[in-house]
Parts: C-alpha cells; structure tokens; sequence
C-alpha cells in the first residue's frame, strides 16, 4: 500500500473513505456488537483515541452506506437491504437536573472490562506493519513502541495511541503529541487534594469493580487515572477470594513524562526556569556531587515563599518525595520506585549510563541529621543492584519543610 493521507484529528468515517485517508479496519468489531445482541455499551477510553470515529462508522453502518465498507471486514456478512434509523446525542450539553442522574445511567450501560473488544479502539503492531507500512521508514520502531506503545484493556494486544502514532508520522519527530492537547488539570489538583502521593503512581492496584466506577463527584484516583488514560493494566491476578486484581502503570514514556511534568508544576511551580532535565541527567552520569546538589536545592529553591505559605500541600505527607520523584521522572528514564522488602522501602533508585544511584529523602525536622544515608546503609539497599561492571552510588538528601532547603546532601559508592 503506497503512502495515503494521514487522518489527523478527522473523526468522520465517510471522509475518510472517500477521500482517501488511511483507515484502520474496526468494522469487524461493530459486526461482533450486533452479533452479542446488547441493549446499550458504553465505551470507555482516553480522549483522541478514537471513539467518535468508532461511534460515526457504527452510524453508517446502521443506515445503510454499503458503498463505504467495501473491502472491510463487516462488508460481506452484512445485510445491506435493511437501514435503520440511528439518533446521535451528545452529552457535553445535556441537562441533568437531578445530581447523580448521568452518573448513575451510564453506570447501568458500563460493561465489564471484556477482552474480546480490547484493540476497538488504538493501533496494533500489526496495524501499524499493514497499513502504515509505508509511513515507518526513517523512524526506529523501537522508539515508535518506547514512546506510544503500552496501553492494555486484558486482550493479547498492546495499543499504539492513535493521535501520538499520526502526529508522530506527519510531523517526523518523537512528541508529546497526545498530552499536549490537554493539560490534566483535574487530574492533577484531584491527585493533589487527596494526597496521594506520586511515586505510588507506580504502586496502584485496583480492582475490576473500582475500574469500572464513573461517579466524577465520587471516583477513586485508581479508576480516574485509568478511566483518562495515564495509567494501564500492567497485569491481572486474583485476590484471595478469586476476583481479579489488576496491577496498572504507566503506558509509555510520552504519558509518565507528561504526567509528572504536569505534576511538578503544581508542586514546585517554577522548576522550569532551570532549563530541562539535561542538567540532571548530565551531572549524575558524570558523579558531579556539588553540581547535583546545586541542582537539588534551586529546585526548592524555586517553590514561591507565598505560594508554599497559601497552600496545604505541603504539608500533606509524601509531598517531597513526590517533588524529587515527579523531577527525575519528567527528567530522564530509568527510575524506579521500588516494592517494600523485610528492610523497608528505598524513596527511588535511577539506573543512569550502566550504573545505579539509589535516593533516600528525609524531613528534617522528623529524623536525626544524617539519617538518610545512615537509612541506606544500614539497610543495605545497594545489595540487590550490585552486578558485573555496575556501580552503585548511595544519594542521602534531607529536606527542612520550613526552609525549604536541604540541610544534608551526602553521597558514597556502596
């Protein structure tokens, strides 16, 4: 298939067929809708994903417009004499008097997650050999997956997102594209009012129940983060009464980089002043200890003195670990957030030009002066990432929450 048009942001099925876009083939989904007899489905996915151009197929496909469909997979076994009429409402302007209505009604359509229908919606590695064949020369497919690969709804397939995949092939060049079209400020002061914490963004566990609630007044954080996209089922096991449990984490890097950008600028609003995260990356890799700690404490540094003194958030626990977590994350790859073990829970661990650099953050006004350190050492966090031709360096950071500045930056090779 020679190159055709890119469908960027088109969300009309006709227009795209006649007028020579590439289309990924989802007809034979709608088939298996009306095939499974359901009264009513809701469809739950992220924005730009392409759910109104699934909703505009199914419309056409209702009424009739056998001449778009030839070639597709609902084509042959459907029966094009009869048309129905198909009514379009949006509820972007509905009028819902009585608070919990909408909620409650489509709680009633909300299906369970069903892995039958997992890749409705997004791009499959196959999607993208077959119908962008011709688009991927020049770009490594390695990165494609790297940076918009990752979201998982429990069917075998790993899905691309639509928007990022099309900006990334007309623009040529590895972007934020999805997240740049909305700032998750919902997300983020949700995140925030209810303190939760950032670095447990690589903890959450939820249940299918939870993932399936859609009371905004009421959602747990587990089930918004899902529900828009920027956390994904990472795997599923069952609980010890035999309901499924699903693990989540981030999609991909575009996601877990936007997201904790978005995050450090509530946190620590100023942080971009100081440039990107080059910086960081630069001078941890090069063992620059005083650079490093320049770094750290121009970081609080930036948080405004009648900013921290107008908001809780401070206060809330978890809030510096979640400053220096969000940083590193939007900074660079390689960190991690480890699981507790028998010796406690390490704050972070970045693994950083073959080597590994585990961080211990404390408060301290909680904590005696050179706990941070003594606290990775005593632990002997370094002993699992010890390995061949890998060092491993031991960051202590202790943070004033009055000051707002580090009292003690000590570091040493485990």
């Amino acid at each position: 298939m020679g190159k055709r048009k890119l469908p960027v942001g088109i969300q009309t099925f006709r227009q795209i067929r006649e007028e020579g876009f590439y289309y990924v083939d989802k007809t034979g989904y709608a088939r298996r809708l009306v095939d499974d007899a359901g009264k009513h489905y809701f469809l739950s996915r992220p924005r730009r994903f392409g759910k109104s151009l699934f909703v505009d197929t199914l419309k056409e496909l209702f009424a009739g417009s056998e001449e778009l469909f030839r070639g597709l997979a609902v084509h042959a076994g459907w029966d094009w004499t009869k048309r129905h009429p198909v009514v379009r409402l949006s509820f972007g302007s509905g009028n819902f008097k009585r608070p919990g209505v909408l909620p409650a009604r489509m709680n009633e359509q909300l299906a369970d997650l069903d892995p039958r229908y997992s890749a409705i919606c997004g791009y499959t590695n196959a999607d993208l050999d077959e119908v962008f064949a011709a688009e991927l020369p020049g770009l490594d497919r390695e990165r494609i997956a790297e940076w918009y690969d990752g979201y998982h709804w429990l069917g075998a397939e790993h899905l691309y997102n639509p928007f990022g995949i099309l900006k990334l092939f007309a623009s040529r060049r590895f972007r934020a594209h999805w997240f740049e079209t909305a700032t998750p400020r919902f997300l983020v002061d949700t995140l925030i009012g209810r303190g939760f914490a950032a670095p447990d963004l690589e903890r959450v566990h939820a249940s299918e129940a939870l993932l399936s609630s859609f009371d905004v007044d009421h959602i747990a954080v587990e089930a918004l983060l899902f529900q828009t996209g920027y956390l994904t089922i990472a795997a599923e096991d069952d609980d010890p009464d035999g309901y499924p449990q699903y693990r989540l984490r981030y999609p991909n890097r575009e996601v877990r980089r936007g997201l904790n950008e978005s995050l450090l600028d509530a946190l620590a609003p100023n942080w971009r002043s100081d440039g990107d995260g080059g910086a960081l990356r630069r001078l941890l890799a090069a063992q620059d200890w005083p650079g490093v700690e320049i770094l750290f404490r121009r970081l609080l540094a930036g948080i405004p003195c009648d900013w921290h003194r107008r908001n809780d958030i401070a206060r809330y626990e978890g809030y510096w670990s979640s400053v220096f977590y969000a940083w590193f994350q939007a900074s660079m790859d390689g960190v991690a957030v480890e699981d507790a073990s028998r010796r406690g829970r390490l704050d972070m661990a970045v693994f950083l030009a073959g080597n590994a650099y585990l961080i211990e953050i404390k408060v301290a006004e909680r904590s005696e002066p050179g706990a941070a350190l003594a606290q990775l050492r005593e632990r002997r966090y370094a002993d699992k990432h010890r390995a061949p031709g890998r060092a491993v360096h031991l960051i202590g950071v202790e943070v004033s929450s009055e000051s707002r500045d580090v009292t003690a930056f000590e570091t040493e090779s485990a």
